[in-house]
């Protein structure tokens, strides 16, 4: 199982920080480092020195890593036009050298659109999926020829489809609870789908109807990857997970119901549980971006015994 550090900078982060955090993920033997895509602070925090932009950042990591992965779950769609964004994920993958991927969502915070003045539509689904068919779309073009699209919210006419990321194909990712739209969605669109904080139980059976409509749409249910997005406290002992628990704000019974929480040994078999309903991948989702011995705790005593 691969484990990947996902981190939520709008609770209150620096570029310098996240660059911290990318090199220990990196120098530590995770599989890569990812970040959420929003402009405002949730719950109690301070949020300050407040938000930075997704996809700057990955472009200043793209450049101060050699290894890892770079990519967003998600980047919210409403912020966004495909094209620019077709563009933006391009330019960072060939700066990256080809290491990009890209989690893309419809949006949902409506008050960090009403904070910074970024339209909130009524209807983001049927725009994502225009999106999604926009940005692939401009990638698969081949060079010299143009793209156009006509579609109800987003309009290209002879696009040149240009620039073209390192990779021949970025991976998409798509994710989400929805039992109907989000799975044919991921079927048509997606390299990988992610299950965002639910329980084995939930995770098992919106796999399934992701393998489903994949088979539907004409493809094989094991093209995509599968994964789970999750938040980790670890500790060597009963307290330090009290201590990891209450430096994020949570009480550790309750992280132990709903996310990754205890000794090294709980988290492995918490993980091979997930394991055993199909999860290949888990974005362990990082709280307290100061504590880098928390990663080096995962690193020598979690993900050594998943190999």
């Amino acid at each position: 199982m691969d484990l990947r550090i996902f981190t939520e900078p709008q609770q209150g982060a620096t570029y310098d920080t996240l660059l911290t955090v990318a090199k220990a993920t990196e120098d530590l033997g995770f599989d890569a480092f990812f970040r959420s895509d929003h402009y405002l602070r949730m719950g109690s925090v301070d949020g300050l020195p407040g938000p930075t932009d997704a996809w700057i950042t990955l472009a200043g990591l793209a450049r101060e890593t050699k290894r890892i992965r770079l990519g967003t779950l998600m980047t919210a769609g409403t912020f966004r036009l495909p094209g620019v964004l077709a563009i933006q994920v391009a330019q960072v993958d060939q700066m990256s050298g080809g290491r990009v991927e890209l989690g893309l969502g419809a949006g949902w915070f409506e008050e960090e659109h009403k904070a910074y003045g970024i339209p909130f539509p009524k209807e983001k689904f049927a725009r994502l999926e225009e999106q999604l068919a926009i940005v692939t779309g401009l990638w698969s073009t081949e060079v010299g020829k143009s793209f156009s699209y006509d579609g109800e919210y987003y309009q290209l006419t002879d696009s040149p489809a240009l620039p073209k990321p390192a990779q021949a194909k970025v991976p998409v990712l798509i994710g989400g609870h929805g039992a109907t739209r989000t799975p044919r969605l991921a079927a048509e669109y997606a390299d990988e789908f992610n299950m965002p904080f639910a329980s084995i139980e939930d995770s098992e059976q919106q796999f399934g109807r992701v393998r489903a409509a994949a088979e539907a749409a004409g493809r094989k249910g094991s093209d995509l990857v599968y994964s789970n997005a999750l938040v980790v406290c670890v500790g060597k002992d009963d307290s330090e997970v009290a201590r990891r628990a209450a430096a994020i704000g949570r009480e550790v019974d309750e992280l132990k119901a709903n996310g990754l929480a205890g000794s090294p040994a709980e988290v492995v078999d918490k993980l091979g549980q997930y394991a055993a309903i199909g999860s290949q991948r888990v974005y362990l989702q990082m709280l307290d971006l100061a504590d880098l011995d928390h990663l080096e705790l995962i690193s020598s005593q979690v993900m050594s015994q998943l190999s």
